[in-house]
């Protein structure tokens, strides 16, 4: 039997097999950095409410089968609510804060039963041609949360509200590194056999610290971190995020999730996330693509000016092959990076490398040259390349040199307007004349210092 004939090569078929490929070997990066990683991950109930459940575990189920290690904390106050009118209890609260009497807390176990039942038949799904096929998933839960009463608040007893005191951090990891998947209910209990009901971003916030884990994701109504304004911040530093606190810039609706993510960054979580519920796959979006969803806290700023190092190899080389295939920069051989890594400086941002410049110096001569400046077209028109220019201006100085150079055949007018003028051949250290490309025709710039 003759085989279908293959799709002509600018067919659409072949099209969308060329994205598919490109995508696949975009997220490969990704896919390398977390495999092993361990993410708390943290959802309303609300979410559950809105029916996508589903959808949010086919997603997980993709990320365990990808190797990294995850442990679900569930919120469940609708679920509560519900259960508190049909039982005609009727809801306190102090603030946002839920008073857990006896009934309501007997509504607090049933929600979270009947969550915790829909999470397990949820990842037990594994019918042909869906997401979920071929997955073999545990889901392991239990009395891993050790809490504490939250006591009086504004003069008001909270009763069974509580606080995370501990967390079993143990019997965590031996559930995850035995291959299962951990699931926290917005429970927890005393040494005294006492039930408490505890906010979901509490046990989640509280889990990853205890676990020194990557990431703390918690998906939410909010689409993230909002200024009064409206302004979406795509990331924050942590200082930065506290002093906006401090002076209430930050949009109400998000407050109280930035919060624990802030103490979880507080706590030595390297990256904390609020993702928004509404987006379909946006855990996706946000973990395997350059510009993610939603809003990441750090530590510190993500963006950083600095020199190069052997594992910059790899980033350099994806960043300047286009240039290369199209004729704007010459064609530079890996082994010839690896030679001039430390003559490099890079700008990345969150491991990405998104800009690189190189002062490759004639020291006899008393100059420089500066190549393979290259910014990424997402980061162009930004400043990136004055930034760039100027850091290798202050590494050249720094040697001794009194020159730079450049040789273009594209971007004259961009160095001649930073101080550049036009020059010959002959201007050029004699080493650099033997190898000057007289089929290439590069203009060549040069700058005192």
């Amino acid at each position: 039997m003759n085989e279908p004939a293959p799709p002509p090569v600018d067919s659409p078929a072949s099209t969308e097999h060329d994205q598919f490929v490109t995508w696949l070997r975009d997220v490969a990066p990704y896919v390398h950095a977390h495999r092993g990683r361990t993410f708390v991950v943290g959802f309303s109930g609300e979410l559950i409410d809105a029916g996508k459940l589903d959808a949010l575990v086919y997603d997980l189920s993709l990320l365990q089968a990808m190797g990294i290690r995850l442990v679900l904390v569930h919120g469940a106050r609708p679920q509560v609510e519900r259960l508190l009118a049909l039982k005609l209890v009727e809801p306190r609260f102090v603030g946002d804060l839920r008073v857990t009497d006896k009934n309501s807390l007997e509504c607090v176990k049933e929600a979270t039963g009947a969550i915790r039942l829909s999470i397990e038949a949820a990842f037990s799904q594994g019918l042909p041609n869906t997401p979920m096929a071929n997955s073999r998933i545990r889901v392991v839960s239990g009395n891993f949360v050790v809490a504490r009463p939250m006591g009086i608040v504004d003069g008001t007893d909270l009763q069974h509200t509580g606080l995370v005191r501990k967390i079993d951090v143990d019997a965590i990891r031996a559930s995850l590194d035995n291959g299962s998947l951990v699931l926290l209910p917005p429970l927890g209990f005393s040494p005294t056999g006492e039930a408490f009901n505890l906010m979901m971003q509490d046990v989640a916030a509280s889990a990853a610290i205890a676990l020194k884990a990557d990431k703390l994701i918690l998906i939410s109504e909010a689409d993230g971190v909002r200024s009064r304004d409206g302004e979406l911040f795509s990331d924050l530093s942590v200082a930065d995020a506290e002093r906006m606190m401090v002076a209430r810039e930050i949009e109400d609706g998000c407050s109280v999730e930035l919060g624990y993510l802030l103490k979880a960054s507080r706590g030595g979580v390297a990256r904390a996330h609020l993702v928004p519920s509404r987006l379909d796959g946006a855990i996706l979006i946000d973990l395997f693509t350059h510009e993610g969803v939603g809003t990441m806290i750090t530590p510190s700023d993500l963006e950083s000016l600095r020199e190069a190092t052997p594992d910059d190899v790899g980033g350099i080389l994806q960043l300047i092959e286009p240039l290369e295939e199209d004729g704007t920069l010459v064609k530079r051989p890996r082994e010839v990076i690896e030679r001039d890594i430390a003559q490099f400086s890079v700008l990345e941002h969150d491991g990405f490398i998104f800009g690189c410049a190189a002062m490759l110096p004639f020291p006899k001569d008393g100059i420089a040259e500066m190549a393979c400046l290259t910014v990424h077209p997402d980061y162009r028109e930004l400043g990136d390349g004055e930034r760039l220019l100027r850091r290798i201006e202050t590494r050249a100085r720094a040697a001794g040199i009194k020159k730079l150079f450049v040789l273009t055949t594209r971007t004259a007018h961009w160095f001649l307007r930073r101080g550049f003028t036009v020059a010959t051949v002959d201007s050029l250290p004699a080493e650099r004349q033997g190898l000057y490309n007289w089929q290439r025709r590069s203009q060549i710039l040069v700058k005192p210092l």
